[in-house]
């Protein structure tokens, strides 16, 4: 028998981009159906501009704003299509970085299944959402940063719901067939450092389960969401039952700013390989 590990292939060589894309990141319709946004717009042309800036920095991809602090997000794609598949990596990102990872994605790269990783106050890591198909929110707990006596930064701590910029409201965590606590990630989560994630996604309308550092924190069944924006036969009809794997770049908005990515804020992503099932 193949040992479990040995049965994983690589998809990112460590030294090069080779085997992945860049691609702005667009906007899309809310949800299939849902109203296009105009392409003459100014928020249109100016996200058209730049697909963000990748590099490979120490045997890691490295995703940033292009360029560093212009707002501009962007994500990465693999050349590669993917089903049914276990995929595994390596994370490290930046405070604030809004970023994510995108499964069964449509090549805009901006529609597909994310995999929350919002290193940022009022983030979710482990969580899913509904990106260009419908916005689900399926969390059980937000974060912010804790510092210690002199006012740096020291690590994540579960975040003040009175304070909070995107409430915990009840529908989110009813979308989940299985929460971790937030006290169950925190026991697990390192910060400043790597922290492995390990993403299993199976079925023509996919079943996602995440683990991070071997901690299993969500699992959602995409089949049985009900959201008032989703609707699971369009959005099957939108991806398919294969797509691209997606590392995101978010950018700004109005409303939160620098908070959602810093200025010279990075994400990191290594080790990165998959199993198809």
């Amino acid at each position: 028998m193949v040992p479990e590990e040995d049965a994983f292939a690589p998809i990112f060589d460590g030294t090069t981009l080779k085997g992945w894309h860049a691609v702005p990141r667009l906007p899309v319709a809310f949800a299939p159906g849902a109203p296009e946004p105009d392409p003459l717009s100014d928020a249109y042309i100016r996200a058209s501009r730049t697909s963000g800036r990748w590099s490979v920095e120490d045997g890691a991809i490295v995703g940033r704003q292009d360029p560093p602090g212009s707002g501009n997000g962007a994500y990465l794609l693999s050349d590669g299509v993917y089903g049914d598949m276990e995929l595994i990596f390596e994370a490290r990102p930046d405070w604030p970085a809004d970023t994510g990872i995108l499964v069964r994605a449509s090549a805009l790269g901006s529609q597909g299944y994310q995999i929350l990783l919002d290193h940022r106050r009022s983030g979710n890591i482990g969580g899913l959402y509904g990106n260009g198909i419908g916005g689900f929110h399926a969390i059980a707990f937000t974060l912010d940063a804790e510092t210690d006596g002199e006012g740096r930064l020291s690590g994540l701590r579960l975040e003040d719901p009175g304070s909070s910029l995107e409430p915990l409201t009840p529908d989110k965590p009813a979308l989940l067939d299985y929460a971790a606590t937030g006290e169950e990630f925190l026991s697990v989560w390192k910060w400043d450092d790597w922290n492995e994630f390990r993403i299993r996604v199976e079925g023509e309308v996919p079943r996602i389960t995440v683990s991070i550092n071997g901690q299993k924190i969500s699992e959602v069944d995409t089949g049985a969401i009900r959201h008032p924006s989703y609707d699971v036969r369009a959005v099957r009809e939108l991806l398919g039952t294969k797509g691209h794997i997606a590392f995101e770049v978010h950018d700004n908005d109005p409303r939160m700013g620098e908070a959602r990515w810093g200025a010279n804020a990075a994400c990191r992503w290594r080790r990165i390989r998959i199993r198809e099932l």
